[in-house]
């Protein structure tokens, strides 16, 4: 096998399996571990595959923070797709929270309240979308602004949380990675968001598929912790069967 062959296997193993290790590859390409290191080291250099703890992948998990405005451009149509399955989840007379991101403002977007709604936001854009029905009760919370997110964290945004009692909160995420949890990219907000999880009965995480096997700077919680995840149909089948496996609720937008 030459090493241009070599190099299209490891491709085809990592997309079947999402990651491989080193060792796994040695075996399946009848190869020493060292010529495995150094065909991942070239594939990482030509930005065709990631490594990491030993093993290959296709993407490179860690995201970096991004402006509000640059993220909405990225799966706009799975995002709003997304928004309309996390809306038809609110009930009459509810009181939800909704945190921040470009996936909340699509689920913003598609609120009809079947009542009397009461958000309690802590984005600025998902406020001012709202602001518009007359239905729907405002809670704005404070804090410090990001201005990355246009959304608040922080002690005075954490403070007033644990006065209220909400049915569901909807949250945006950067990373989901089964390992390590779901993340986002700054601290402030993971904090905020932990805080918002215990002043809601349940979590549901909105993530366009994208956002798997990713990790962002700062852990908000483990997977465990979530009871639905909203995605897009892009995931793959073994993303789908680990989140059944954990007894999370999976929801497809299509």
């Amino acid at each position: 096998m030459t090493k241009e062959e070599r190099h299209e296997r490891i491709l085809e193993m990592s997309l079947k399996y999402e990651s491989i290790s080193v060792a796994e590859l040695s075996n399946l390409l009848n190869v020493s571990t060292v010529t495995v290191r150094k065909d991942l080291a070239e594939l990482e250099k030509a930005n065709k595959l990631y490594r990491s703890h030993g093993k290959a992948i296709l993407i490179n998990p860690y995201t970096s923070n991004r402006s509000v405005n640059e993220k909405s451009k990225l799966a706009a149509e799975e995002k709003m797709a997304i928004g309309r399955v996390a809306a038809s989840l609110i009930d009459k007379d509810d009181s939800i929270i909704i945190a921040s991101g470009t996936t909340v403002h699509a689920l913003a977007h598609n609120i009809k309240p079947i009542h009397k709604l009461t958000v309690i936001s802590a984005s600025l854009q998902v406020s001012e979308i709202l602001s518009s029905d007359e239905a729907i009760d405002i809670i704005q919370l404070g804090g410090i602004l990001r201005h990355s997110s246009l959304s608040v964290v922080g002690k005075y945004a954490e403070g007033l949380l644990p006065t209220f009692c909400c049915s569901k909160l909807f949250l945006g995420v950067d990373g989901i990675d089964f390992e390590f949890g779901i993340t986002t990219t700054d601290i402030r907000e993971a904090e905020l968001n932990r805080v918002m999880m215990h002043t809601a009965q349940k979590t549901i995480v909105l993530a366009d598929s994208s956002k798997f096997h990713r990790r962002g700077f700062s852990k908000i919680s483990n997977i465990e912790d979530v009871d639905v995840i909203i995605t897009d149909a892009g995931i793959t089948d073994s993303i789908r069967r680990h989140i059944e496996e954990l007894g999370i609720e999976l929801l497809i937008a299509q």
